[in-house]
């Protein structure tokens, strides 16, 4: 019988709000980890045995490599195997896996690619470049032993990960994030990363519990432990005792009475308490999620990101898959409008396609509208594609990264050519379809009275317009920090921006980080924001919070931010109003 462990609580920021419970699966960077299952006290010798048998393997197939590499270009060369040799030979590790072996009653080569992680690890984080570059040799030592595990492997009692479990990483891509099966990562937590980061934004969208900034958690945390990650305070308990595992119970029972109350709100109109309509939207990256913008109440998609559509292959779809993708989309939300956002790849999100040179700076390189004006060809097949899904409902075509009026001249010119085209072919599609911008870089804000001209809406990317307001890399740790939504150089763009739009005729929506935070939805009311598009597991909460407010006091409020220089004094006189009109929507 195995001794219980201590609970052990471990503080990172919170990432994404949410509460779960379930095993801990453990990820390290270089490879993926091994299947991993428990073993009982009877078959530590054997899976001892089966460490002994993988290293004489992988010993063997490195002298063959050896003297190959040797009677090819000479013994000096063939001495680089002299390093892989001596990390199978070491006494100290391998006394290591096997009393891992014993103690955590957990498979051989679980046990090998755990120790072996650790030893990665440590090295990764030195401050010497040789001793670093070094780690790359025991990868692919580790990567060697492993393969020569699965010749006598025990699959019988292979618990593999597709069950449900916490995710513990050393970072997470925004795409390794999108692809997560819903079905069995119940939430994640990360060594790197930060609030604001791409991945924490699509783990919010996509209502997933997530936690950064866990220091060491993929060296420290044992894969299996039983968990609870709260989202909410950002702290992952490890084997949680009764007690503990009571009390978050009750609170997710609460979490979840909350949204079914939300639900009843779902058939109303979200305007504020003095008559102010406001048009909630969903932001999107997949169909699958579909379902759940029909079951929020959104009224129609206010951002589908067209970079996810990379996954997988690595390229975009070609101009009739995409047209049944977007079709799709319009379809489910009709008769609400449906703004797809050309390709927006490049900086923290997908790559558009291989560089043969990395970026110095990928936050202010080849990304967004600067692909698509330099592949016209990529850009005008998805423009024919979004064109020919007119034809099924009401569509709005949106334009990322803009920083001039020359670009969005350009688009609209490739555009129509699209149109053209169409029309000479005979294919159906909505001549009127509504053009929009992001304004998402202070340029494009500080020109938003002669945009507003050329364009039949806006929707401010709040994540961008502040990364770039105050020279804040969003995902760096760091600097992370100085990343303040309410700051008041962001809050002036952001009234510039309606106010041109205002003047112009035209409509103003939010898609960024901001239109989802309960403490600045009476500034955004207060700024005179038409629509806001959400994830939408957030959008309930957000409308009740719509119906709570009054628009002329949100107004009042925001005379008085627009002459503070403090963006904790903004963010206060925004939290205050929010607090005391929807207090039980405030953690």
């Amino acid at each position: 019988m195995q001794i219980k462990s201590e609970e052990i609580i471990i503080q990172g920021t919170p990432g994404s709000p949410g509460i779960s419970f379930g095993p801990i699966h453990v990820i390290a960077r270089g490879f993926s980890a091994p299947d991993v299952y428990e073993i009982s006290e009877d078959h530590i010798e054997r899976e001892q045995a089966r460490f002994e048998q993988a290293l004489e393997i992988t010993k063997q197939q490195l002298d063959e490599l050896r003297n190959h590499i040797e009677n090819l270009s000479g013994e000096e060369e063939g001495k680089i195997f002299d390093a892989h040799l001596m990390v199978l030979e070491d006494n100290a590790l391998l006394t290591r896996v096997n009393k891992t072996i014993r103690e955590r009653r957990q498979n051989a080569e679980y046990a090998f690619y755990a120790v072996m992680q650790k030893f990665l690890e440590a090295m990764r984080r030195i401050n010497d470049s040789y001793l670093r570059e070094r780690a790359a040799d025991l990868d692919d030592v580790c990567q060697r032993v492993l393969r020569n595990f699965s010749q006598d492997a025990d699959t019988d009692h292979i618990d593999r990960p597709d069950h449900h479990h916490i995710l513990i990483a050393y970072d997470l891509s925004p795409s390794d994030t999108a692809s997560m099966d819903r079905n069995h990562v119940l939430g994640f937590a990360t060594e790197q990363g930060s609030v604001n980061s791409h991945t924490a934004i699509l783990a919010r969208s996509m209502g997933i519990p997530s936690i950064m900034g866990l220091d060491r958690a993929v060296i420290d945390i044992k894969t299996l432990s039983e968990a609870i990650l709260d989202g909410y305070s950002g702290a992952l308990i490890l084997n949680p005792t009764e007690e503990t595992t009571q009390k978050y119970r009750a609170l997710a029972d609460k979490k979840k009475l909350a949204l079914q109350e939300l639900d009843t709100l779902r058939e109303e109109k979200t305007a504020t308490s003095d008559g102010h309509n406001i048009t909630l939207s969903a932001n999107i990256e997949f169909t699958n999620e579909l379902p759940q913008v029909a079951q929020s109440g959104a009224e129609g998609v206010g951002l589908f990101r067209t970079e996810f559509l990379l996954l997988g292959t690595g390229k975009m779809p070609d101009e009739y898959q995409q047209e049944k993708v977007y079709t799709e989309v319009v379809q489910s939300v009709a008769p609400h409008l449906s703004i797809i956002r050309t390709l927006d790849a490049g900086g923290d999100k997908l790559p558009a396609e291989p560089l043969s040179q990395p970026e110095p700076n990928p936050f202010l390189g080849w990304r967004g509208i600067r692909v698509s004006l330099t592949r016209t060809a990529l850009f005008k097949e998805q423009l024919r594609a979004i064109l020919r899904a007119s034809n099924a409902g009401k569509i709005g075509v949106m334009f990322p990264m803009i920083s001039g009026i020359s670009q969005v001249h350009t688009a609209k010119d490739l555009l129509k050519e699209s149109m053209d085209e169409l029309d000479k072919e005979g294919v159906p599609f909505d001549p009127d379809i509504e053009v929009g911008v992001m304004i998402e870089i202070p340029s494009a804000a500080l020109m938003a009275d002669a945009l507003a001209k050329e364009v039949d809406f806006f929707s401010i990317g709040t994540n961008d317009l502040i990364q770039y307001s105050v020279a804040v890399d969003r995902v760096n740790p760091h600097v992370a920090h100085l990343y303040k939504p309410t700051h008041p150089s962001v809050i002036r763009l952001m009234h510039m921006t309606v106010q041109a739009a205002k003047d112009n005729g035209i409509w103003t929506g939010v898609c960024g980080e901001m239109a989802g935070q309960l403490s600045i939805t009476p500034l955004l009311v207060g700024l005179g924001i038409e629509e806001l598009s959400v994830g939408p597991h957030i959008l309930p909460s957000i409308k009740k919070a719509v119906r709570s407010l009054s628009q002329s006091e949100c107004a009042s409020m925001v005379e008085e931010a627009l002459k503070s220089s403090q963006s904790t004094h903004i963010a206060a006189l925004s939290a205050n109003i929010a607090a005391r009109c929807y207090p039980e929507l405030i953690d």
